[in-house]
């Protein structure tokens, strides 16, 4: 690994990131400008979550197996439908090529495709979660396993249709003022559209019920899922974080994660606004273009893409 390999990040830099940039430089030596600063972006994407997760030198930590794990942590994006397989990929790849230029080896490095998938991105069978009975045991599951918060978290996003990190920012005094008052609740924290981004989900037993278990597991003092000093990766992201540490659980009861939830969420809109059900569920598509291109439209926004081809991921084809 070259005569570096005890210092700082291979003797690159304190920080990741510029010690990625820098052995990035050295590898492809002067008037490769383009190359090197996309390569140095993506990196700097995998820099920031292994510091998330605690990670701050590359040198005494074992990479393949970080690398393994950010693999999963963006393979799990993909499947989620927040980031696109090829988004995928190029990340991959550059992290790739980035532990070539700081170790001066090969030895470190995964497959893109294999975690990333070549798969079409239509959604060919129905979300697990849509059996309530199964969600329910999972649910049970993993409160008698200890992870009341991951319990609320999968409640949470069959319920709502959120994302994970959704889930966890969202200020549940907030929510339960305005399902109490309006009968609707705004998801404004952990978007990806900013807390200005209109989104509005309508409240009804479901909702309120996993709104309640929600308010009643948060931390002390908190009005999230969040303890008052503990970090988004703490909880969702870092190996023996809660939502890790349930996984197992989820896949023992036929869920293959969070995401699934929230496309049961999607699929189950589907059918109330077009009297249909998904594609996805039924195999076939919807009979009445019309009403399939409205019900797009509102779950898009529900789910906080405001894109109908994003929708092929949680529902199925489209006409």
């Amino acid at each position: 690994m070259g005569k570096y390999a005890s210092k700082r990040n291979y003797g690159y830099g304190k920080q990741m990131a510029y010690a990625g940039h820098q052995a990035l430089v050295s590898l492809y030596g002067r008037g490769h400008y383009s190359t090197v600063a996309t390569h140095s972006d993506r990196w700097g994407q995998f820099a920031q979550w292994a510091k998330d997760n605690g990670v701050k030198d590359l040198a005494t930590t074992p990479n393949q197996a970080l690398l393994e794990r950010y693999a999963e942590h963006l393979q799990t994006q993909v499947m989620s439908g927040d980031i696109a397989v090829s988004t995928a990929q190029n990340l991959l790849s550059s992290a790739n090529t980035t532990f070539l230029a700081l170790r001066g080896d090969h030895t470190v490095r995964v497959s893109p495709s294999q975690y990333a998938g070549k798969r079409s991105n239509v959604r060919q069978t129905a979300p697990t979660a849509l059996d309530t009975d199964k969600v329910t045991q999972t649910c049970r599951a993993l409160e008698a396993a200890g992870l009341p918060r991951a319990s609320a978290v999968l409640q949470l996003a069959a319920a709502f249709g959120v994302r994970r990190e959704e889930a966890i920012k969202a200020d549940l005094e907030r929510w339960h003022r305005e399902a109490s008052r309006k009968g609707t609740v705004n998801v404004q924290e952990g978007t990806k559209g900013g807390r200005s981004a209109q989104r509005l989900i309508a409240v009804s037993e479901p909702q309120r019920a996993a709104l309640a278990y929600a308010r009643s597991v948060r931390p002390e003092g908190s009005r999230n899922l969040l303890a008052l000093e503990e970090r988004y990766a703490d909880l969702a992201t870092a190996r023996q974080g809660e939502l890790n540490r349930a996984r197992p659980i989820l896949k023992a009861h036929g869920l293959s994660g969070f995401h699934d939830a929230r496309a049961a969420y999607a699929c189950t809109r589907y059918a109330v606004i077009t009297g249909h059900p998904a594609p996805a569920v039924s195999g076939s598509l919807s009979p009445d273009k019309s009403q399939d291109q409205l019900a797009r439209r509102l779950i898009s926004q529900e789910l906080g893409h405001n894109r109908l081809d994003v929708t092929v991921a949680y529902l199925g084809g489209r006409k």
